[in-house]
């Protein structure tokens, strides 16, 4: 069910979600610092790399603007049809992270921006599981979360429009502990705006 929901709210929101966020980058100068980081490794590691929820590909864009081989996956066929019109110089398809349509070490590198915020907690092993099974050994994953507990059900959102999605809060051990129990090591450990109601972290791993 939270599949379907998902795929049908971002599908709803996809034309609104663009242009609301297009130009957010500008104004976020870290998170800009946490991209170039991860496209720095991502490069020393070699090999293709996979934005998984990429939405409407504002964020695969940013990478292959900094000269990684990126392309992006993402649930909602809604979200992919903005990004190829927006941007046609990546690759987008629609797919999901709980069977992620690589082989096994085909990646160099790997990152979800913001995109397991709405995956149940039963569900995140599996989905680190296929990380791991992507991932060529040494390969650098990315993921950026909200930080905090429990879970709350947004019911609209981008301009007002309808959705139906659950919003998970992790804490940084969690995931962390996840990460590990799929077989990544932890290299790095970061909080955004820790002093605002709804901060976020960013994990490092490989």
């Amino acid at each position: 069910m939270w599949i379907s929901d998902t795929r049908e709210s971002y599908d709803t929101v996809a034309e609104s979600y663009s242009e609301m966020l297009r130009d957010a980058l500008a104004g976020a100068p870290e998170q800009r610092g946490i991209l170039q980081l991860f496209a720095e490794l991502a490069r020393a590691a070699g090999g293709p790399v996979a934005d998984v929820g990429c939405g409407t590909g504002r964020i695969t864009h940013y990478l292959h603007g900094l000269g990684l081989d990126v392309s992006g996956i993402d649930l909602s066929p809604g979200m992919i049809a903005v990004a190829q019109r927006e941007y046609p110089d990546c690759a987008f398809r629609v797919g999901s992270m709980t069977d992620l349509p690589y082989g096994d070490a085909a990646l160099g590198g790997l990152f979800a921006w913001w995109s397991l915020i709405h995956v149940p907690d039963d569900e995140m092993p599996g989905v680190f599981a296929q990380f791991r099974r992507v991932l060529r050994p040494g390969g650098p994953l990315m993921v950026a979360f909200n930080l905090g507990t429990g879970e709350t059900l947004k019911t609209e959102g981008y301009g007002g429009h309808p959705m139906r999605v659950r919003v998970h809060r992790r804490t940084a051990e969690e995931v962390a502990a996840s990460l590990r129990r799929a077989g990544f090591s932890i290299e790095m450990d970061l909080r955004l705006e820790p002093d605002d109601p709804k901060p976020g972290g960013v994990i490092f791993a490989r």
